[in-house]
């Protein structure tokens, strides 16, 4: 299984994108495929974002400027959540006493 698709692969498993859509989508740097001497190569994220413009583009009927303040708000609900999960981490290494006190502080309004 490979993690790296050329613009070719893209096109066969995102099926309802279209080259201008592409084209347009990392203009607008709603994907940021990394380039190489031949073209675009894509990650399994970039396939799944694309996949996620197209339905929200084609669905919602959303155009450029919607398309990229959704996608900016998912990137950040995304960061949030990665945030929220090192701050658990964080407390749940705490010596037992002070990670009690820091659960019960978090309880109070």
């Amino acid at each position: 299984m490979t993690d790296k698709f050329s613009e070719t692969e893209v096109f066969t498993r995102v099926t309802r994108l279209t080259r201008r859509q592409l084209e347009g989508f990392v203009e607008g740097e709603l994907v940021r495929p990394e380039q190489d001497g031949t073209g675009y190569i894509f990650r399994r994220v970039d396939i799944a974002r694309l996949e996620l413009l197209c339905d929200l583009s084609h669905d919602l009927d959303l155009d450029e400027t919607a398309l990229s303040i959704v996608i900016s708000l998912i990137d950040q609900l995304h960061a949030a959540r990665q945030d929220l999960a090192s701050i658990a981490q964080a407390i749940d290494n705490l010596p037992a006493e002070l990670r009690a006190r820091v659960q019960a502080a978090m309880k109070q309004p």
